[in-house]
């Protein structure tokens, strides 16, 4: 934007246009202005209507992590399921829809930009949620650098507060 003034380095704190980002140290500085204000009432609205699958990983999964895990948010032109941005992961939860040429069209457009902004994209069936959990979670997990231990003991920490 004209006139603003960007950081030189990549720990400083740039404020987007809807919310601020804490840069972790990256090779580039390529997400400091990922924030779309255009989309943030979408995004408020899908956390609010939640598919059953996306509730069950939030609340008996994600939410309990050691990491802080953002859900339906905003980067650039796109709304994802949940971001961890610490890891640079996003994680999608594909529903029959991502299945028809056009949506599998539409989600490799996404990976493309999210995969340009030095994201990861992880992609989970709402049928593997149902019926392997615990393997959707195992592998969310070995991608975060995480194990059982660090989940259960975090786990353990929200439960009693």
């Amino acid at each position: 934007m004209e006139g603003e003034k960007h950081p030189s380095d990549c720990s400083e704190i740039f404020c987007g246009l809807a919310e601020c980002f804490t840069l972790l140290n990256f090779e580039s500085c390529k997400m400091k202005n990922l924030s779309n204000s255009r989309l943030t009432p979408n995004s408020r609205l899908l956390r609010k209507g939640m598919t059953k699958e996306e509730r069950r990983l939030w609340y008996d999964f994600l939410k309990k992590l050691p990491l802080t895990v953002n859900r339906q948010k905003v980067i650039g032109n796109y709304i994802v399921d949940f971001f961890c941005f610490s890891a640079k992961i996003v994680i999608e939860l594909d529903g029959s829809q991502h299945y028809s040429e056009k949506g599998a069209a539409s989600d490799r457009l996404r990976d493309e930009f999210l995969g340009s902004e030095g994201i990861r994209v992880l992609r989970y069936s709402n049928h593997d949620v149902n019926t392997n959990f615990d393997g959707v979670c195992a592998d969310i997990l070995k991608h975060l650098e995480l194990t059982w231990d660090d989940f259960c003991g975090s786990a353990a920490k929200t439960d009693e507060s």
